[in-house]
């Protein structure tokens, strides 16, 4: 029997608030070089549509969709269905609560590469359900400024 180091993959997303828009950095809980960084919505008390998802730790599920392609999607969001991990460049614009990763971060909710970012990311989640590993995401605020 294989020793495993963990049982399950935590994707760890350190969050940097601001009133236009929440930056962030994403990263595999242990690894010191991050995934990729993200964008949202500022946050808005979790209103649906205008304001990112609370802290927490949630189940990430791997989902398909003709306009996202392969993307993730965040299960259990108190108050929020649909929440998920997608391509966009600009989260005022693009997003309704959910999170984009992106490559470079380039303002206030916005960047840059976002489905270069997607494919890494996605690439990561693969390894870990290949060995049938459940998926956890951390949001947690940021210690320093991102970006």
């Amino acid at each position: 029997m294989q020793n495993q180091k963990h049982k399950f993959m935590e994707l760890v997303l350190e969050r940097d608030y601001h009133p236009e828009g929440t930056n962030g950095i994403l990263y595999v809980k242990g690894e010191t070089t991050p995934l990729c960084y993200t964008i949202e919505l500022p946050w808005q008390n979790n209103e649906p549509q205008i304001s990112c998802i609370p802290e927490g730790t949630y189940t990430v599920q791997k989902r398909y969709s003709e306009k996202f392609q392969s993307h993730l999607h965040i299960i259990n969001v108190p108050g929020r269905e649909l929440i998920l991990i997608h391509p966009a460049n600009d989260a005022i614009k693009e997003l309704k609560g959910c999170i984009a990763p992106v490559t470079t971060i380039t303002g206030i909710g916005k960047g840059l590469l976002s489905r270069q970012a997607r494919n890494r990311l996605n690439q990561r989640v693969n390894e870990a359900i290949k060995k049938t590993e459940p998926i956890l995401l951390t949001i947690r605020p940021l210690l320093k400024a991102v970006g």
